[in-house]
């Protein structure tokens, strides 16, 4: 029996300051088989401001662009990672490139994932397999060799 998402409600964030990116990734989040709330932030600055601000209503997964204005997505990481609180937050890093230097950096900053952005229909299946895994395991950090997540092993 395929596991689906019907009866999963996530609450999450998505911090990018590409207003293309937020759109297409909302649009892509309607599409799935999930409930879910969905808080959009511009930059890395509102994001931390957001999540010391909301400590009761933390997301169940925050999405985090890496390259963004006023603070960047690795400071963010490292900052979400000194708070006991904040590091409880699954992170999926966004970006167009990652070389390996920086995807262990991340990784053990403490990121779930890597999610390269991608057309529409890529963006779905990468929500799709994100979430699935996190509803299995949703405060257990995988592997690193499942940090980069392939798309053609999914499809």
């Amino acid at each position: 029996m395929e596991h689906t998402l019907k009866n999963q409600q996530f609450n999450i964030i998505l911090a990018d300051d590409d207003a293309d990116d937020r759109y297409f990734f909302k649009k892509a989040l309607e599409e799935l088989p999930i409930t879910s709330t969905l808080k959009t932030v511009p930059d890395g600055e509102h994001l931390m401001n957001y999540l010391t601000e909301h400590t009761d209503s933390l997301p169940d997964v925050l999405f985090l662009d890496i390259n963004m204005p006023c603070k960047n997505g690795v400071e963010c990481l490292k900052e979400i990672n000194q708070s006991e609180q904040l590091k409880q937050i699954p992170v999926v890093i966004c970006s167009t490139s990652l070389g390996d230097d920086m995807a262990n950096t991340l990784y053990h900053a403490g990121a779930f994932y890597y999610l390269h952005k991608c057309d529409f229909s890529d963006l779905k299946r990468y929500l799709q397999k994100i979430l699935l895994s996190l509803s299995d395991s949703p405060r257990h950090q995988p592997p690193r060799n499942q940090f980069k997540i392939n798309i053609k092993e999914y499809s």
